[in-house]
């Protein structure tokens, strides 16, 4: 392939794929907003008017900031690479460093990645401070932005330099089957991630309390009994100084899963409703999704390491990008910035298996928990945080992870009975 040819294979699948993503949005907001009206009859007796109206407006207005963040990021792509920009900041850490060395690679990413989100950082504060604020979500203080922006750049720092470092030296000293190396680290990473964010990352952002002794926590511990599920706690987080949304999670793995309540989620649900939900994120446990995810994850990004590893060699796929030296820290930039173009296609089909998963774990909900408490507690969250109750049904096939709230809700009734 010549480097010229590329260059348009890219600007195709880059305007395709924008395409297809404006076209998408456009019948999101068209059908949501031709919907805003009337309540649909399964949710009549539930969900009142001007909450269905709230959340029609809500999922358009996210909708359309999403337009612009879409816009923004392909202009941006496209001004570093074919417009000279990484070609520019690759001689612009040269002046600093000599070219090909670490540092000088470990500089360049760094300049990417801080020109990256410098352009993000409008659209960062106005999601917060403008579209969640308006409609009542924002709880977030400038102070806290701050506070969370700086530790954040410092995570970065002194998690994302030496990771960035040793990857590039992998690449380095490796010889030709270099990328097979950076990708078991990189599983590897992930899944040390995964075991100690519980513990030594999250609480540098949010407050976690052991869950009080009570008829929650009573029943709670009488569902993992029934479950034979095990973990290291329970605790309820101050998720209230940033948002009103309220949400669960299981997080971590082995010795260190625990269970996470938004504090705003206590407020809302029932105890009987909490314990229906948990049921639900039994479920995936129970299924293993995590692990076929971390599976199939694992299988996918090998794929893409092999081919990370043979791209690396091609000149074209560099200079079709605009870049006109080779190395290890372009082939990394290049890549990250591409990948997503050309893998969007793939992106129905995670949806897919991802809804399959959810309805899997409410099935299992369902014969842990009374069904009508899940639902009960659906209702409560779709109307509290304001989702949609009326997606356009190709877009929620495209994007959505979790069924639609009317399909949804009809198979657990249907269990119920």
């Amino acid at each position: 392939m010549t480097s010229s040819s590329f260059t348009a294979l890219f600007l195709v699948a880059l305007g395709a794929g924008l395409l297809t993503r404006l076209w998408l949005a456009q019948r999101q907001i068209r059908h949501v907003a031709g919907h805003r009206a009337a309540v649909p009859i399964a949710f009549a007796a539930s969900i009142a008017l001007d909450a269905h109206q709230k959340a029609a407006d809500y999922t358009v207005a996210r909708v359309r900031l999403g337009i612009i963040d879409l816009l923004i990021s392909a202009a941006l792509l496209l001004g570093l690479t074919v417009g000279g920009g990484l070609q520019a900041l690759f001689a612009l850490s040269a002046a600093v460093f000599t070219p090909g060395t670490l540092q000088h690679g470990v500089a360049f990413i760094a300049l990417v990645a801080s020109v990256s989100w410098l352009v993000d950082l409008p659209l960062t504060v106005y999601r917060s401070f403008g579209l969640e604020a308006r409609f009542g979500f924002n709880r977030l203080t400038p102070a806290l932005f701050v506070a969370d922006t700086l530790k954040g750049i410092v995570l970065s720092a002194v998690i994302g330099l030496p990771l960035i470092s040793f990857v590039l030296w992998l690449m380095a000293a490796m010889g030709p089957l270099w990328w097979l190396y950076v990708w078991a680290f990189w599983l590897g990473f992930n899944l040390l991630v995964l075991l100690v964010y519980p513990t030594f990352i999250a609480p540098l952002f949010n407050k976690f309390q052991p869950l009080e002794d009570g008829p929650l926590k009573a029943r709670i511990e009488g569902l993992m009994e029934r479950c034979g599920f095990r973990l290291s706690g329970l605790f309820v987080m101050d998720g209230s100084k940033r948002s009103a949304h309220g949400n669960a999670y299981f997080t971590g793995f082995g010795a260190a899963k625990r269970i996470v309540f938004f504090d705003t989620l206590l407020e809302k649900l029932a105890p009987t409703e909490v314990e229906a939900v948990l049921a639900h994120e039994l479920g995936h446990y129970h299924h293993h999704h995590l692990w076929k995810r971390l599976a199939v994850i694992g299988a996918g990004s090998l794929v893409f390491f092999g081919l990370l590893g043979h791209l690396a060699g091609q000149d074209w796929f560099f200079n079709g990008l605009g870049v006109q030296e080779s190395g290890t820290a372009p082939t990394l930039v290049l890549f990250a910035l591409v990948l997503p173009i050309f893998t969007f296609p793939l992106t129905p089909l995670m949806s897919m298996w991802s809804r399959r998963h959810e309805f899997q774990a409410d099935a299992y909900a369902a014969s842990q928990a009374p069904a009508t408490e899940l639902v009960s507690a659906l209702v409560k969250l779709y109307r509290d945080n304001a989702s949609t109750l009326t997606p356009d049904p190709l877009y929620s096939s495209v994007y959505d992870s979790h069924p639609p709230a009317a399909i949804r809700i009809a198979r657990l009734q249907g269990a119920a009975r």
